[in-house]
């Protein structure tokens, strides 16, 4: 007879599984703070607090924060960059990785490490050059500006990525597709494409939400109203002698609550591809 071991759990996954519900509320908390503040009139947020329960619901300031800015037409934009971006970097990215981990280029190290340090450069250093290029190119004040400056800086961090996970394919399986006669572009469109698909879906999301939440470079190249963006509308709420906290929480909820939403919808899709991703 087989005799069973019991291993004993330990103290360790009871460890894990509480630091991750403390992050989780660490992370809900500024959520938490933003939603209870964005209905309170000023006067109550003045005489309760930040942490107060509202005693009445106002509902005002959205309505208010939407109309004065112009919402509508900064969601548009913001929907319109983030997909873009999205799209343009997932296929630079697969393009470039395939060329990089399956067409085995020379100086590939060479050219991970570029890319490698290409998507750790602070925005802060390349504001003045892209600054001047879109004005050279007429694209300042133009969304189409930030959409290619996204686009290929996302690009150095999926690359990078993409080209670690296709380095690890079998050589069995793209060798034998190339003795069958299967060209570069049959065995990417084929072979790698059917395999990569989950993983290319999580990187358009992350590229998706990190565009969505970009600042400081639209700030810079987008000064007009009409091609601003809903991070730039959120700052609209405060002025240099006038500051109304409730209205800031109001604009902080409907700005974030777009890409939450969109994460919700695609969560069991986002997780799903994770896993693909991982096993294959």
């Amino acid at each position: 007879m087989r005799t069973q071991v019991k291993r004993k759990k330990g103290f360790a996954p009871y460890l894990v599984l509480g630091s991750l519900i403390t992050m989780a509320l660490v992370w809900l908390f500024p959520m938490f703070i933003a939603f209870i503040n964005a209905f309170k009139t000023p006067q109550e947020f003045v005489q309760n607090g930040v942490l107060a329960i509202p005693n009445e619901w106002d509902f005002s300031k959205f309505g208010k924060f939407w109309s004065e800015v112009d919402f509508t037409k900064k969601l548009m934009n913001s929907v319109q960059v983030s997909l873009l971006v999205a799209l343009i970097a997932v296929f630079l990215s697969f393009l470039t990785a395939y060329a990089i981990g399956i067409g085995r280029v020379k100086g590939r190290t060479w050219i991970l490490g570029f890319f490698m340090v290409a998507f750790t450069i602070p925005q802060e250093a390349l504001i003045y050059p892209l600054y001047s290029i879109s004005k050279t190119l007429s694209l300042y004040d133009n969304i189409w500006s930030i959409i290619i400056i996204f686009g290929v800086l996302s690009t150095g961090f999926g690359t990078y990525l993409l080209s670690s996970v296709m380095s690890t394919f079998p050589d069995e399986l793209l060798e034998a597709a190339r003795i069958d006669g299967a060209s570069p572009w049959r065995i990417l469109r084929s072979i790698v494409l059917p395999l990569l698909r989950p993983t290319l879906f999580v990187l358009a999301t992350m590229f998706f939400i990190f565009t969505w939440n970009e600042f400081l470079i639209p700030l810079v190249m987008l000064p007009s109203n009409d091609n601003q963006t809903v991070t730039l509308a959120m700052a609209v709420t405060t002025g240099q002698f006038t500051s109304d906290s409730t209205a800031r929480a109001a604009a902080a909820l409907i700005g974030f609550m777009p890409s939450v939403i969109f994460f919700l919808i695609f969560q069991r899709t986002l997780m799903r591809g994770i896993t693909m991703g991982a096993v294959k």
